[in-house]
């Protein structure tokens, strides 16, 4: 959502990227004077070397964290005879 209606917005519809439809720039208001197609130059260079969006990788399981695992299925366990030993 936009909030307010004093800003100066410059879209690039061509990104070059496969990724992105469109880019959104919203200029600072020290530089709303400048002239528009110094804007659009600028944000389409900006545009033009953002590349694709970082892979996410999945992450895997350190020593700790299934140590964690371990240890919490072992108290588990236990507190389950201990509890089998005091219904007796």
């Amino acid at each position: 959502m936009i909030k307010g209606i004093n800003r100066q917005v410059v879209e690039v519809s061509e990104t070059g990227c496969d990724y992105f439809e469109k880019i959104m720039f919203f200029v600072k208001p020290e530089y709303a004077s400048l002239s528009e197609s110094r804007l659009k130059e600028t944000a389409g260079k900006i545009a033009r070397s953002a590349g694709a969006p970082p892979f996410t990788k999945k992450k895997k399981p350190t020593f700790f964290e299934v140590g964690k695992i371990i240890l919490s299925l072992l108290t588990g366990a236990a507190m389950a005879l201990t509890v089998m030993n005091i219904l007796k």
